[in-house]
């Protein structure tokens, strides 16, 4: 099979100095391997965000009247009938900003300034976006502590504790360069923005009704049945969105060789599947050739008597052959989520070093009674031969472990730790 690129990663984005130096699909300063390639290509596909002369702008700030346009979209509110009048002073009732900012303050969205203004052109800083976001979605059990994983988790307001404690839990944030900082002071880039808006529209199910004109609606349940050991094999089918459920396995395969004795903690790991993925029913969830980027989380070297190797991994995102991203969480379906080598590898090398042993203490017993009488050669055979073999078996049950390995396109089956939103 042929090696396919992996050139994104969920959480741990690769990060690019300089501008993209040509187009793809249309943007000409956003190229294949940029790190929000495939949201900046969804949201501009949808109209959710636009395009100034063919240009992106992603590294560019976002400001507040952007950031209310392309939330009212992705919504379904860009045309919501305005029954309030927006007073703010430096927004006149015929400029072409008073009808989406009108909008968002009728739904609550994004609000105005003390002073009475609202500021449109001023940029948006990450947590006043994740503000709205929390603000907007439903109100779950989450746990505060989430926060605290981040190198900069000092740096978050108190205010914004338990938002971000929210939009963390519930997948819709963006932590671009760096997986472990949150930067909630800085402002928010284009780029950035496509992310969290892509991320929100796949998650619409969170939104609360009164925010949203967008209604979804089961259409039906379908399965996977890769695995009779999985705990769930229930897809749900909506018209919005096709929702893999928490427990579901996947078989995936290797994209590369890997070796655990090459890798260590925090390197990227990529699969693909060789075939369709494809409920009983026939909906298609994952082309062919689609990508489940993932990292090393850990990697336990061998031990002595025969422990072998442990290696975990988790996927994290997933990117279609047509540039879809799908945010994961799976791990490999064996026991304690960990790859390493099954017990015939290890047998098998226990039987080589008994098999050593075996010609060492023939080879040992003809050559001592070969010596001094060379009528007692089958007595040295009779002796060394099977001397030789415990010996072996010894050595070889007493040997540190087998290290991991996989060769290209190996199969392995992995489960669904959440839910997997794929939106249509």
């Amino acid at each position: 099979m042929k090696k396919l690129l992996a050139s994104l990663l969920v959480g741990g984005f690769v990060t690019l100095s300089t501008m993209p130096a040509f187009a793809y699909q249309g943007i000409d300063d956003v190229n294949q391997n940029y790190w929000a390639q495939t949201e900046i290509a969804s949201v501009v596909n949808d109209s959710v965000m636009t395009l100034t002369a063919g240009n992106f702008n992603p590294e560019g700030e976002m400001s507040r009247i952007e950031f209310v346009k392309a939330l009212l979209k992705v919504l379904g509110n860009e045309n919501l009938e305005i029954t309030t009048k927006a007073k703010f002073s430096d927004v006149k009732a015929s400029s072409d900003i008073y009808a989406p900012i009108a909008r968002s303050q009728q739904l609550g969205l994004v609000y105005g300034y003390p002073n009475g203004t609202f500021q449109p052109n001023k940029a948006v800083l990450r947590d006043e976006a994740q503000s709205v976001i929390s603000h907007i979605t439903i109100d779950g059990t989450v746990d505060p502590a989430i926060v605290s994983k981040f190198n900069d988790a000092n740096k978050v307001p108190a205010w914004a504790k338990n938002v971000y404690a929210k939009t963390l839990s519930y997948g819709i944030y963006v932590n671009h360069p760096d997986e472990l900082a949150l930067r909630p002071t800085e402002t928010l880039t284009r780029a950035e923005a496509a992310v969290l808006l892509y991320r929100l529209r796949q998650r619409l199910d969170l939104v609360k009704a009164q925010y949203k004109n967008v209604d979804e609606t089961v259409l039906g349940t379908e399965h996977l049945n890769v695995s009779k050991k999985a705990k769930c094999n229930e897809v749900t089918i909506t018209n919005l969105r096709n929702i893999i459920k928490e427990g579901n396995v996947l078989e995936v395969e290797f994209n590369e060789a890997f070796k655990s004795k090459l890798h260590a903690a925090g390197d990227s790991v990529t699969f693909t599947n060789e075939e369709d993925i494809v409920t009983e029913e026939g909906t298609l969830l994952f082309p062919a050739g689609s990508i489940f980027y993932g990292s090393v989380l850990e990697i336990k070297d061998p031990q002595w008597f025969n422990k072998n190797a442990r290696v975990y991994t988790q996927i994290t995102k997933v990117v279609t052959p047509d540039g879809k991203t799908v945010d994961m969480n799976a791990k490999p379906f064996y026991k304690n989520y960990e790859l390493k080598e099954g017990p015939w590898m290890t047998a098998g090398k226990v039987a080589l070093y008994t098999v050593g042993g075996t010609a060492v203490g023939t080879g040992a017993g003809v050559g001592f009674s070969f010596i001094p009488k060379p009528d007692k050669v089958g007595t040295g055979i009779a002796i060394g031969t099977p001397v030789g073999a415990g010996v072996g078996l010894i050595t070889g049950l007493v040997t540190p472990g087998l290290n991991y390995s996989a060769k290209e396109g190996e199969d392995i089956k992995v489960i669904l730790l959440e839910d997997a939103s794929i939106a249509k």
